[in-house]
């Protein structure tokens, strides 16, 4: 019987990826551990190895694909083996030999069982509704999914009892959801969009979170977009960690009131301690920590002491952390992605130098863990090597605070009635003013010049 291979999911919050290149085509013969193809998710390049021996009998997906995890892509086999009964995106036989279900039927009904928590008392499957017995389980289910009102529906089961095949049937020309944009739908209520950007109009989770964002002009709208332009013009899709960025970067600024303030610190200390540390013995492990390196061990131990910008702002709630995750922006070839130092704070200078190196090196080659591009509860975004004096940094919802760390320049002061040429090192800092005041923002960039300035006591501390 042929071996099934998988889109392999890669963190909680991936829901699909995307096919980069198959290096292995139908007809080759294959080991185990043979690299079948390269994917990419939201954040990071995975390469989907064989678990199998044997011939690549079919590929069901082409490059470019966007494929739900968990969906069937390729099979692994003998030469000649019939695989009649496989489909792109289905399971394959069933253990009795049947025929697998109709993609759309699975596809709509497998999160269900899975989704105990949208029972609600208005709809136990004991309630009598109309003089009939209310719809089932599943049913009930896949109904307040797709936003129906299950009373309104004809029951087809025992005693008129409304069924999911009833739902499928009303449902047919709906789009199919993932399990995450179920969840998603059903607990926030929002109107199920009428197509995603999955696999065939499927709806995942960013389609229900961003279903505003339909609401913005696209290509075929913007006045003078299809416009006759002179030269060469090329068209570039928008997917993946692009994609992504775009939808976040305009939810944040669309829903949240963000403030920036700016200040400068006294650049001398850090650029002195950084001189040190490159001339240092090879033997001490000290020669690669950078300033970036130093700005973050700052914030790490500045922030515990404003616990009003660890926080996440939920709306109705604010969740304040007592450890300090810190995201690091990296630009990479693939865009913008934000790796996590968890527990910042118990770091040394040295140990966030090397975790960061660890986690930015892997976010620059394609390798992160989806788990370490999450969980932040503050972000620190650099752009002072590329000589940006002062910049607004765009809040990385749910955090309430991102710190622009700026050019170092020379800055006229006046020390002991003579004025000197001093290095100052700008810093922006975004605020979420729905949650942090101006007052405590202000502070916290206050303490944190403070810190920069006397970094080499910092590390002592």
């Amino acid at each position: 019987m042929a071996e099934k291979v998988l889109m392999p999911k890669q963190g909680n919050s991936v829901e699909s990826c995307i096919i980069v290149s198959w290096l292995k085509k139908e007809g080759d013969a294959v080991a185990v551990g043979d690299i079948l193809c390269e994917v990419e998710t939201d954040k990071a390049t995975i390469e989907v190895e064989s678990g199998f021996e044997g011939t690549l009998l079919k590929i069901f997906y082409e490059e470019d694909a966007d494929v739900p995890v968990h969906e069937l892509i390729a099979l692994i086999g003998q030469p000649g083996e019939d695989i009649s009964g496989y489909a792109a995106g289905g399971e394959g036989h069933t253990s009795d030999g049947s025929a697998p279900a109709a993609p759309e039927e699975r596809i709509a009904s497998a999160p269900v069982v899975s989704q105990p928590a949208v029972q609600t008392p208005a709809a136990q499957p004991s309630e009598a509704v109309e003089g009939k017995r209310a719809g089932s389980p599943r049913a009930m289910n896949l109904a307040a999914a797709k936003g129906i009102d299950i009373r309104t529906v004809a029951g087809t089961g025992p005693d008129g009892r409304v069924i999911e095949r009833d739902i499928l049937t009303l449902t047919k020309d709906y789009p199919s959801l993932s399990p995450a944009a179920i969840e998603e739908l059903l607990k926030s209520g929002k109107p199920l969009p009428v197509k995603g950007s999955g696999i065939g109009g499927r709806v995942l989770l960013t389609d229900v979170q961003n279903r505003d964002a339909a609401l913005r002009p696209s290509a075929a709208t913007v006045p003078g977009a299809m416009a006759a332009f002179p030269g060469p013009v090329e068209d570039i899709k928008v997917r993946g960690i692009r994609k992504i960025t775009a939808e976040r970067m305009f939810d944040s600024l669309a829903t949240t009131a963000q403030l920036t303030l700016n200040s400068s610190a006294d650049a001398t200390a850090i650029l002195s301690l950084r001189k040190k540390f490159k001339n240092s013995d090879e033997s001490l492990g000290l020669q690669k920590i950078t300033i970036n390196d130093m700005i973050l061990f700052a914030v790490a131990k500045t922030l515990p002491k404003y616990p009003e910008l660890n926080e996440h702002f939920l709306g109705d709630t604010i969740r304040r952390f007592e450890k300090v995750h810190l995201g690091c922006a990296v630009n990479t070839e693939k865009g913008l992605l934000v790796p996590v130092i968890k527990d910042a704070g118990a770091y040394s200078l040295k140990g966030i130098s090397e975790k960061g190196k660890e986690l930015f090196g892997a976010a620059h080659d394609g390798k992160s863990n989806p788990d370490d591009l999450q969980g932040g509860t503050f972000t620190v975004t650099n752009l002072g090597s590329m000589g940006i004096e002062s910049f607004t940094p765009v809040l990385n919802k749910p955090e309430v605070g991102i710190l622009g760390v700026c050019s170092v320049n020379l800055k006229p002061v006046d020390r002991d009635g003579e004025v000197k040429f001093v290095p100052y090192m700008g810093l922006s800092l975004t605020i979420d003013h729905q949650a942090v005041d101006g007052a405590p923002g202000a502070a916290f960039l206050q303490e944190l010049v403070k810190a920069i300035e006397n970094i080499d006591l910092l590390t002592a501390v």
